[in-house]
């Protein structure tokens, strides 16, 4: 580990991890709750995107407006996000103003007040996201295909939520939510900029001192089933999302199957952007992703084209996962792998970046991972790993879900036949 890099555990249970970063004249600082859209009971869906929206809404000390007012009067950033295994509260400060961050993102996590007036209020603003989103296409079609991958539990449900259960969710359902996860056991707190260690560890026992100590609830782990969904609508383009069961986190074919992602359509240098885009014309989006999670991942395919050109789209599609589970060149590999080094190594100069990529790190591994590591493990990906992760990836059970005119395109179970020939 750098010496740049530090961690320390509390007795309560919190974990603090920073960054020295000398020549930066800021700090970016977040805590970071290992806590997300799978640990919610069905009857409770939403709840961990409520919460973050309710965190910005007054606590004991300071309302809405005194937390937006005393963050932006000094120059920073404050923001948040729910994903389906982590909730993020973080803001970047200048080197000067760190104690205030500490200050506002620990007041925030322990002493939200959740009053009526403002919940309702939130509520509303809620629901018109949600609203947003199913009016967006090529943004709810990734909903529908993580329902589609894990069907009825919780790693297939909306990170928004939906209308009918944010309508009724009740405030005691946030608090009880709240008590049962946001523990110090269960979170940690990532700092990165021109600080000191022990400043920080200051700064989070007095800030940070009210998180309770309980155990976390744990997960129910995913259960990948696949299938297929279709919804028509009175659109210009059909949007397709075609997707395998992926590797987790700590796979053995995790960098390989990261690199296939990129080669495959991370860029326009990819073999589907290439294909389907330059040579054909048949979308103007094709891309490639791999979301992998703490017991398994999902790896997909998005692109959005006309009805009739769909009819040719999904072929030539299936010929590329064919190809390269057999035929990878070194000069492709070498540019996924390069594009991936780059990725990584710029981000490195954002302390917002850094920030949360050590508490990431640490929730998955139980340790800060040196660039040097990732580096090496990327670097040792052969064609044959390649390979052996595509064969993997494509022959297992499809997912297909479509949004849209589809009618020419064909079915999950004719696309799995084509893939297994």
């Amino acid at each position: 580990m750098s010496e740049a890099i530090q961690v320390t555990r509390l007795p309560s249970g919190l974990t603090v991890v920073t960054e020295r970063m000398e020549r930066v004249e800021t700090v970016s600082l977040g805590a970071y709750v290992a806590t997300g859209t799978r640990h919610e009971r069905a009857e409770e869906n939403g709840v961990s995107h409520f919460l973050e929206h309710m965190a910005f809404k007054g606590t004991e000390r300071r309302s809405a407006a005194a937390i937006a007012e005393e963050i932006e009067a000094v120059g920073g950033h404050i923001n948040a996000y729910t994903a389906r295994e982590q909730t993020a509260y973080y803001c970047k400060v200048l080197k000067e103003d760190t104690t205030l961050a500490a200050d506002i993102i620990g007041d925030i996590l322990t002493h939200s007040i959740f009053e009526p007036e403002e919940l309702e209020r939130e509520r509303g603003v809620i629901l018109q996201e949600i609203g947003q989103a199913h009016d967006t296409p090529d943004d709810v079609i990734f909903d529908h295909f993580q329902e589609t991958a894990f069907p009825g539990q919780p790693m297939g449900r909306p990170v928004l939520g939906t209308e009918g259960v944010i309508r009724d969710m009740p405030r005691a359902t946030l608090t009880g939510y709240m008590r049962a996860h946001y523990v110090a056991s269960n979170t940690v707190i990532a700092a990165a900029g021109n600080l000191q260690h022990e400043q920080m560890l200051d700064l989070v026992r007095s800030h940070f001192a009210d998180l309770p100590r309980e155990a976390a609830s744990p997960f129910v782990p995913g259960r990948y089933e696949g299938g297929e969904f279709r919804e028509t609508r009175d659109l210009d383009q059909v949007h397709i999302v075609l997707g395998f069961p992926a590797v987790a986190y700590a796979d053995k074919d995790y960098y390989p199957a990261l690199l296939l992602s990129t080669l495959l359509g991370g860029g326009m240098s990819s073999r589907l952007f290439q294909e389907v885009r330059e040579k054909r014309g048949l979308v103007y989006s094709v891309y490639s992703f791999m979301s992998p999670f703490l017991d398994g991942g999902l790896f997909g395919i998005y692109a959005g084209t006309g009805e009739s050109e769909a009819a040719e789209l999904i072929p030539v599609t299936l010929d590329e996962l064919r190809k390269v589970q057999t035929e990878v060149r070194e000069p492709e590999l070498a540019r996924a792998r390069a594009q991936v080094k780059a990725s990584l190594l710029m981000s490195l100069e954002s302390t917002g970046s850094r920030c949360e990529q050590l508490a990431r790190q640490f929730q998955v591994f139980g340790r800060p991972i040196p660039t040097a590591e990732t580096v090496a493990r990327l670097n040792a990906v052969t064609l044959a790993d390649v390979q052996r992760a595509a064969s993997r990836l494509f022959r297992s059970r499809p997912t297909l879900a479509t949004l849209g005119p589809s009618g020419r395109v064909p079915p999950v179970a004719a696309i799995a036949e084509k893939l297994a020939a």
